[in-house]
């Protein structure tokens, strides 16, 4: 008999009764008779009103991507699928005892254990592969340009051997850059030399002790501007 035109009440119906008790059109798993089947609706089967067949949309829908590998024939109509004309049968003999038994049986409770476990399986692939991803992405290393100002003790201070001192220091994350000397008065000149740090692996106040080390040369240090990269 197959399936009637889906679209319509009868039909809606007819399919809401078949995955009453099945997870899947045929089979123990998604296939092409799904696909067919899921094909033949324009939209989802009203929850309200057709609620296994709702709950039947909502889980192959999650297969969506996975269609065309699907087994089974794409070529065959959804309507070859769906219960014989003796799976419409009810028996009226069925007596009350029997009816009450099966009243008992939560046919659904296996479907929604599957449907849990596959939520759980796709939330942790996607949460393991965030974090790979994010484990992968090289780390943001902060920077700072530094200008400071060295300052002699005198207009008779070497300021060459001075800023040869400086620049001397040498440290991992520490790279010095331009300098230029700037007249500070009464023919004394400042170095004023610009440098770049790694935040995490220089400390400024260490880098000044040093360089107060060269007391023959230096009076005093200032940062007089720093920017962050």
């Amino acid at each position: 008999m197959g399936f009637a035109d889906l679209l319509t009440d009868a039909g809606a119906t007819m399919l809401n009764n078949w995955v009453s008790t099945r997870s899947y059109i045929v089979g123990h798993g998604p296939s092409q008779a799904d696909v067919a089947v899921f094909k033949a609706f324009t939209t989802a089967p009203a929850a309200d009103k057709y609620p296994h067949a709702a709950r039947w949309y909502k889980h192959i829908a999650s297969h969506e991507s996975e269609f065309a590998t699907l087994p089974g024939d794409p070529s065959k109509a959804y309507s070859t699928y769906g219960p014989e004309s003796g799976d419409l049968a009810i028996n009226p003999a069925k007596g009350g005892a029997e009816a009450e038994d099966d009243d008992d049986v939560d046919l659904f409770g296996s479907d929604d254990e599957e449907e849990d476990a596959e939520a759980v399986r796709i939330r942790e692939e996607r949460l393991a592969a965030y974090r790979e991803k994010k484990a992968a992405k090289p780390k943001t290393i902060a920077k700072s340009v530094v200008t400071m100002d060295v300052k002699p003790w005198d207009d008779e201070t070497d300021m060459a051997a001075l800023e040869a001192a400086v620049r001397g220091i040498e440290q991992d994350g520490l790279v010095w850059g331009a300098s230029k000397l700037v007249a500070i008065g009464y023919g004394i000149k400042k170095l004023q030399i610009n440098l770049v740090v790694e935040d995490d692996k220089v400390s400024l106040d260490e880098l000044q002790e040093k360089i107060q080390d060269f007391e023959d040369y230096v009076q005093s240090s200032d940062i007089a501007a720093m920017q962050k990269l």
